[in-house]
């Protein structure tokens, strides 16, 4: 078994390292969305996002393994961070580095690996996304493109970390996070041929809210609003707060129709709310739906602007129903 080396900059790195503050901090929804969708996308039991600390490797995102770190000098992620480019091990046990490998030779019995080095803006790298497989495995070039987007959308939550990127109130992303991690669920969803479709959401009469009951209130009413989209659209969407009373929603691998049905289960959960808690208002919303296309959108603002308008032709909808 080959030990991993230390990289030459590995003062710096495990200082970047413990400046996020991340270590041994409870699992967080961004990080496991990204890794229950490599799991499912790659079709491997085994999916984490790995951070090389000074002496073990911990795991920020586990899924398909009951621990929480191993050690760093049995580590595959110790290697895979000594290079910019994936550490892809087809099979372990013709792996001269890898075969006598306590991982290899007892749980979870490594045969595949694939780590992409997640790099920080100092050019350090702080670990790897990784999959791991029981059974030896490779990955196609449209397959190693699709890692990649995911592994950079691993590290552009680290690198929201230092750029106060979640909306401090309700705690999913703002419009900068959004940003960031939407351009590669663009690229992932045009290389794999999947749909994209866009959901904005904004509160009806939300001022009235807070001139009536306080903005106290008004924070208490969009954190409530929060919650709901959290409990009704799935762990592998990307929900933001762009600002105000404004939400986005943007689901992979989902049509149009699809998620029509899903906003009336919101309506639904919007509507068993308000009963329950009788706060003086209702909480209500219009929205817009529109789904990618590479041929209109040609960026992230103009698939914004789509959803945008079909909200707001709602809004003016309901305002006419009223009369």
């Amino acid at each position: 078994m080959k030990t991993p080396d230390i990289p030459e900059d590995e003062a710096c790195r495990l200082s970047t390292l413990q400046s996020l503050s991340i270590l041994d901090t409870p699992p967080e929804e961004r990080f496991d969305r990204v890794t229950r969708m490599a799991r499912k996308l790659f079709g491997v039991p085994i999916a984490l996002v790995s951070l090389v600390d000074e002496n073990r490797q911990w795991f920020k995102s586990c899924q398909g393994l009951n621990a929480s770190e191993t050690p760093r000098d049995i580590s595959f992620c110790g290697h895979a961070i000594l290079e910019d480019k994936p550490l892809i091990i087809n099979d372990a046990k013709k792996d001269q580095r890898f075969a006598d490998n306590p991982l290899v030779t007892g749980e979870p019995k490594i045969r595949f690996y694939a780590g992409y080095p997640l790099k920080m803006a100092n050019g350090t790298r702080l670990g790897t996304l990784c999959i791991i497989d029981r059974r030896p495995g490779k990955l196609g070039q449209d397959e190693l493109e699709a890692f990649e987007d995911l592994a950079h959308m691993v590290q552009a939550e680290l690198v929201a970390l230092q750029l106060a990127t979640v909306d401090e109130l309700t705690r999913i992303s703002n419009r900068r996070g959004m940003v960031m991690m939407m351009q590669h669920i663009l690229n992932l969803s045009e290389r794999q041929g999947m749909p994209l479709t866009l959901v904005y959401l904004d509160l009806d009469d939300f001022k009235c809210i807070n001139d009536r009951f306080g903005h106290d209130e008004g924070d208490q009413a969009l954190v409530a609003f929060t919650e709901c989209i959290k409990d009704v659209f799935r762990d592998s969407d990307l929900f933001a707060r762009l600002g105000g009373d404004e939400f986005v929603v943007a689901l992979t691998n989902t049509t149009r129709v699809r998620v029509n049905d899903i906003i009336e289960r919101l309506q639904h959960s919007l509507d068993d709310y308000n009963r329950r808690k009788n706060r003086g208002y209702d909480i209500s919303f219009s929205h817009g739906v529109v789904e990618y296309d590479s041929r209109i959108h040609k960026d992230i603002d103009s698939l914004l602007n789509g959803a945008d308008t079909a909200m707001y032709e709602d809004k003016k909808a309901k305002k006419r129903a009223c009369g």
